[in-house]
C-alpha cells in the first residue's frame, strides 16, 4: 500500500514554517550523495538564510546508512535541534524504519515510490510525499553509476520545488562546482529539472515548509573547523606538519597541505617552503614535531583521542625539556575505538594533564571556524613564547562540518612571537649561558637554536633531570626548583592566552561552557529568558584559567558547567585548578555522540533548579 499526499493530509495538520525547520537526508554511505546534499545546504545559504549542515556518517567506508542534517534558522541558531526533524528525505531502505520514526508529528516524509512503501512504515501523523526517483533515473540514464549519482541531484531538484528554493541559485552552484569540467554542468542541471518538474506535477508545491530569501548572512561564511585550523597553521608560519591519519582530524593536515601548496612557495625558485610527513604512527609524528621545533621550525601535528594517548610520552618530553610544539586534537567519542565518527568533548583531562608525572599543558578551545583559525595561528606564538606544547582542542562536530562563521582576518603587519631566542651576539655578551636559568623571574628561560654560536648554547636536550645549566643531575633540590619553575610558568601562561567571553547582566545563575557547546548554550539562554529565567554565561577559551573564571563562579549562586562527556571533566579541572568547592558547580552533560542541543541544556538546568527548590521547600 502506498499512501497518497491527500490521504496523509486528511489525517494530520502539516507543519507550516518559513525559514525555521530541519531537513534530513538518509542515504547509503559511498553513494555519492554528499555533494548533492551540500548543494542543497549551500543554496539556502545563498538565499541569505542562516544554515547549518551536519554530516552523520558511519565508520566504515561504504554500505552503511549515512545522514545529512540541515538546520535552517532565520534566528541564526546553529546548534543541533532536538526532538525530531520536520522533513525527512529517505532514499535508503536500510534505515527507513528509523527515519520515519524521527519525523515530528505533522512533518513530511519524502520517499521513492517506484516500489510500494511497506505498510509498517505508515504513521497517521506524518505527511508522505512520494517521488518515483528510481523510475525517473531508469528512464533517463542507462549507466548504473550515473543512475545513482543523478538520483541524488534529482531529489535535490524535487526539494527545490517543495520548499520553493531558487532554481537559478542551484544552477549557479552547479556551474561553480563543475567550472573545471564544463561538460558536466548541463547534465546536472537537467537532473535538477527532472526532480523539480516531478515534484511540481505530483504535489502541491511549495508545501507547508518554505524558504524565503532574506539578507541575514552578511559577510559570514560556511567553513569547517579542520579547514580553518589548517589555514591558521599556514598563516602562523608553520613549515612542518607531521601526522598520522585518524578520524576526525585527517582533514586538518590535508587542508594545511592544500593551502601551503599555493601560499608557501618561494616566488623566485618555485620551491616549497614547507614539508608534510605522514609518520608511521602518532607517537612518531609528535617526535618529528618536537625535533623540528627544537631546530627552530614551526611544526605541528593533528590527531584525535587515541593519538593523544600514544603521544603522551613525547608531550611529557616537550613539557619537561621545554620545546615548543603545537597539537590539534579533534575529539571523538571514546574510550578505545569508541564511536570514531561521533562527537564528544571527552579528552579534557587526558589533554590538560597528558603524560606521566606532574604535567600541565596549555589548551586553547575554539567554538567557531574563525576561532579555529585565530587560535591555531596564536598557538604557535604561545608555544614559542612559553617554550611548551600548546594543544588546540576542537571536536568532530566543528572539525568535519561546515559551520556559520565570521570571515577570517589576518594582519599582514603581524610579527611572529618567537619568544626568548638568543642570537650569537647576545650569547657573546654572557659569561655563561644557562638554558634553564630564570634570569628575569617570569619562569620562562632563554633558549638558542642549533648553529647559532660555535661554543655557547645548549643544543643538546634531554628528558632527564638537570640543573639550570642543563647539566644532568639527580639531586632532589635541583629537580624541585625546576618543577616549581615549570608550575609558575604554567600559572603565568594566562597572560598570553585569550580571555573568557562573559555574557549577561548579573543573574544568580551562571553557565560555564566551551567549544561547540557555545551554540546550544546561547540558544538555551534565549529560551530560558522566554520562560522567565535569566542566566549569565562564560565561554572558556583557554586553560590555564584567567582570574575572571574564578570571579564569575564567586559572583553566581548556582553555576552549571556544560560539557559533552560523561564524567564532567572540565568541572574536575575547574575544581582542581581553582580550588572551587565542588558543591558550587553543577553539571549539564551530553555524551551520546550527538552534538549538544539547546533543549538538553534547558531541561537539565530547569530540572536541577526544580529539584533544589523542592528540597528547600521540604
Amino acid at each position: 500500500m502506498t499512501p497518497s499526499t491527500s490521504q496523509a493530509k486528511k489525517k494530520v495538520a502539516p507543519i507550516v514554517a518559513v525559514n525555521d525547520f530541519v531537513v534530513k537526508f538518509a542515504n547509503v554511505n559511498g553513494s555519492g550523495s554528499a555533494s548533492a546534499n551540500a548543494l542543497f545546504a549551500k543554496s539556502i545559504f545563498r538565499m541569505g538564510v542562516p544554515t547549518t549542515p551536519r554530516n552523520i556518517f558511519p565508520s566504515n567506508i561504504q554500505g552503511l546508512p549515512t545522514w545529512y542534517e540541515v538546520r535552517i534558522s532565520e534566528q541564526g541558531y546553529t546548534a543541533r535541534r532536538a526532538g525530531g526533524v520536520d522533513i525527512m528525505v529517505s532514499v535508503n531502505p536500510q534505515s527507513m524504519a528509523d527515519d520515519v520514526r524521527e519525523v515530528r508529528p505533522g512533518g513530511y516524509f519524502v520517499y521513492d515510490n517506484t516500489r510500494p512503501l511497506d505498510i509498517r512504515l505508515l504513521r497517521r501523523d506524518v505527511n508522505y510525499l512520494a517521488i518515483p526517483l528510481t523510475e525517473i533515473t531508469n528512464n533517463n540514464y542507462s549507466d548504473a553509476r550515473l543512475r545513482q549519482l543523478f538520483k541524488n541531484v534529482i531529489y535535490v531538484g524535487a526539494m527545490a520545488a517543495m520548499l520553493d528554493i531558487d532554481m537559478d541559485i542551484l544552477e549557479q552552484l552547479i556551474a561553480e562546482q563543475f567550472a573545471g569540467k564544463k561538460k558536466l554542468i548541463e547534465p546536472n542541471c537537467n537532473a535538477l529539472r527532472l526532480g523539480y518538474d516531478a515534484a511540481k506535477n505530483l504535489h502541491s508545491c511549495p508545501i507547508g515548509l518554505k524558504v524565503e530569501k532574506r539578507d541575514l548572512i552578511g559577510n559570514r561564511i560556511l567553513m569547517s573547523g579542520n579547514t580553518a585550523c589548517g589555514l591558521g597553521a599556514v598563516y602562523a608560519g608553520a613549515t612542518v606538519a607531521a601526522w598520522y591519519p585518524i578520524t576526525p582530524s585527517t582533514s586538518v593536515a590535508e587542508a594545511y597541505e592544500k593551502y601551503a601548496s599555493s601560499l608557501r612557495i618561494d616566488a623566485d625558485t618555485g620551491r616549497k617552503n614547507y614539508v608534510v610527513i605522514q609518520a608511521e604512527d602518532e607517537l612518531a609524528a609528535m617526535g618529528m614535531v618536537i625535533g623540528a621545533s627544537w631546530n627552530g621550525a614551526r611544526a605541528f601535528t593533528a590527531t584525535s583521542g587515541p593519538g593523544v594517548s600514544l603521544m603522551t610520552e613525547f608531550l611529557g618530553l616537550a613539557y619537561f625539556a621545554e620545546v615548543p610544539a603545537v597539537l590539534v586534537n579533534v575529539q571523538r567519542a571514546g574510550p578505545s575505538t569508541g564511536m570514531p565518527t561521533r562527537t564528544q568533548q571527552s579528552d579534557i583531562l587526558s589533554t590538560v594533564y597528558a603524560s606521566h608525572g606532574d604535567t600541565r599543558h596549555v589548551v586553547l578551545i575554539p567554538s567557531t571556524p574563525k576561532e579555529c583559525f585565530d587560535l591555531t595561528a596564536s598557538a604557535f606564538d604561545i608555544a614559542e613564547r612559553l617554550q611548551t606544547p600548546v594543544i588546540v582542542l576542537t571536536d568532530l562536530d566543528i572539525g568535519m562540518n561546515d559551520g556559520l562563521s565570521e570571515p577570517l582576518e589576518w594582519d599582514d603587519d603581524r610579527v611572529y612571537d618567537r619568544g626568548k631566542v638568543l642570537a650569537a651576539d647576545e650569547l657573546d655578551a654572557l659569561d655563561k649561558f644557562g638554558r634553564y636559568l630564570d634570569v628575569d623571574g617570569d619562569a620562562i628561560t632563554a633558549r638558542t637554536l642549533p648553529g647559532t654560536h660555535p661554543e655557547k648554547g645548549a643544543f643538546f636536550t634531554r628528558g632527564t633531570s638537570r640543573d639550570e645549566y642543563a647539566t644532568y643531575t639527580e639531586k632532589g633540590d635541583a629537580y624541585e626548583r625546576n618543577m616549581q619553575r615549570l608550575l609558575r610558568k604554567w600559572h603565568g601562561a594566562s597572560a598570553y592566552l585569550p580571555e573568557p567571553v562573559v555574557k549577561g547582566s548579573g543573574s544568580a545563575i551562571g553557565l560555564i561552557h566551551f567549544g561547540t557547546s557555545a551554540a546550544a548554550v546561547y540558544e538555551a539562554m534565549d529560551t530560558l529568558t522566554e520562560n522567565g529565567m535569566q542566566t549569565d554565561s562564560l565561554q572558556l577559551l583557554s586553560v590555564p584559567f584567567h582570574d575572571e573564571v574564578a570571579e564569575f563562579i564567586k559572583q553566581h549562586e548556582t553555576v552549571f558547567v556544560v560539557e559533552q562527556n560523561r564524567d564532567a571533566q572540565m568541572r574536575t579541572v575547574l575544581v582542581n585548578e581553582l580550588e572551587i568547592d565542588p558543591a558550587k558547580l553543577q553539571s549539564v552533560l551530553n555524551y551520546d555522540g550527538s552534538p549538544l542541543a539547546a533543549d538538553t541544556v534547558c531541561s537539565q538546568v530547569q530540572q536541577a533548579l526544580g529539584n533544589r527548590q523542592m528540597v528547600a521547600g521540604d
